[in-house]
């Protein structure tokens, strides 16, 4: 049985990853989003929240039991040696859970495969996929969707710096999906694409 194609998309913060990932969703693709993963391996009781707290402390858990990610974030964000930490403990699991979604949907026959990775380059997992997207968007207009999310931009800037720079991710891409506007004319860049890219096959580098 012949593989189903497999696409990772990957970008910067608030670029618009995963409305790509709901477009191609709405075009009958399976789609997984490496985020999902990480919201349910952080809920109570998660042996990935107990090595959370074990090395982070109580402070980071709601009363529900849940790992509160913000809290989190504020700590890692600002401590390349703490990101490791977690990065060690949550990027194997998620990529074994992406690898195991993979194999699943290929015995189900489904026509192509979209995994939303936002650090699919810095976890050196490109060759994984058939093709590359990374969704860009100017550096300005995603200071303001993260104005709007409620996070600082102290903090935004923290983020952007412990990722990748945008344009290594573009040029290391496959293709590169521009979302400086509305989610209609993403929309259209989303579906003109997959088009052009059914009928040509991964000889597609637009």
């Amino acid at each position: 049985m012949r593989r189903p194609p497999r696409i990772g998309i990957t970008g910067g913060l608030a670029c618009g990853k995963s409305e790509v990932g709901r477009i191609l969703r709405r075009l009958g693709l399976a789609v997984w989003e490496a985020d999902d993963a990480v919201h349910r391996f952080l809920r109570a009781g998660t042996p990935y929240t107990r090595a959370i707290v074990r090395h982070f402390g109580p402070g980071v858990v709601r009363p529900d039991g849940s790992v509160a990610r913000e809290r989190l974030a504020a700590i890692v964000f600002r401590n390349a040696a703490r990101r490791r930490r977690l990065e060690a403990i949550l990027h194997p699991p998620v990529l074994w859970e992406m690898c195991r979604w993979m194999r699943i949907m290929s015995r189900r026959g489904a026509p192509a495969l979209a995994a939303v990775v936002p650090l699919l380059f810095e976890c050196g997992i490109q060759g994984t996929f058939d093709v590359v997207l990374c969704v860009a968007a100017k550096r300005p207009i995603v200071l303001e969707r993260v104005r709007r999310r409620g996070i600082g931009l102290a903090e935004a800037r923290c983020r952007l710096a412990a990722q990748w720079p945008l344009w290594r991710k573009c040029r290391a891409s496959d293709y590169v999906i521009t979302n400086n506007g509305t989610r209609a004319e993403l929309a259209r860049r989303v579906r003109r694409w997959w088009k052009q890219w059914q009928q040509e096959g991964d000889h597609v580098h637009v």
